[in-house]
């Protein structure tokens, strides 16, 4: 029943049946493509009409606030709320370590000093202490901070949240 020639046409069927779809797609994408003739689809504007208010594209500058100043009025209870992402990983008994090292006692304590836990050597290039603006740029991007690293979180984004567990943090240290 499944000869040779049988094989091949059926082979050639379906490829047939594929380059009839493939066509029918160019066709469609051809005939019913909206862009415009721009670069990475931007549209050229027709006319503009004036409403005299500006015209400015750019972006209302946001003021930079600097760590120090969030951390001064950081919330330690709010910290605590946050360390759940965390407690997955780190634990805050001392000595007590889980798939990273325990952050009792972080604020202040040499990169790498945990007895126990093997570092993956990536922060001992970065800094030599887990200082607050240390701490600060590992919690918002930790493998932007040390490249290498083995921890996989993918950053905390809100400078706020991140004092406040840094406040947290060293409320608990001894």
């Amino acid at each position: 029943m499944f000869d040779t020639m049988t094989m091949t046409k059926t082979v050639g069927g379906f490829c047939g049946m594929f380059l009839v779809f493939l066509l029918g797609n160019w066709a469609a994408e051809s005939l019913y493509h909206v862009g415009g003739g721009g670069h990475g689809g931007e549209h050229a504007q027709a006319y503009m009409i004036d409403t005299g208010e500006s015209h400015s594209t750019d972006e209302p500058a946001v003021a930079e606030v600097s760590f120090d100043e969030v951390y001064a009025v950081a919330d330690a209870s709010a910290g605590e709320r946050l360390f759940k992402a965390c407690r997955a990983c780190h634990k805050v008994e001392d000595g007590k370590n889980g798939t990273g090292p325990h952050l009792y006692d972080v604020v202040g304590r040499a990169v790498g000093a945990v007895d126990g836990f093997r570092y993956s050597g990536a922060l001992a290039a970065v800094a030599d202490s887990w200082g607050l603006e240390e701490l600060n740029a590992f919690i918002a991007n930790p493998k932007g901070f040390a490249p290498g690293t083995k921890m996989a979180y993918r950053g905390m984004k809100d400078i706020e949240d991140r004092a406040d567990l840094i406040a947290w943090l060293e409320s608990i240290g001894g």
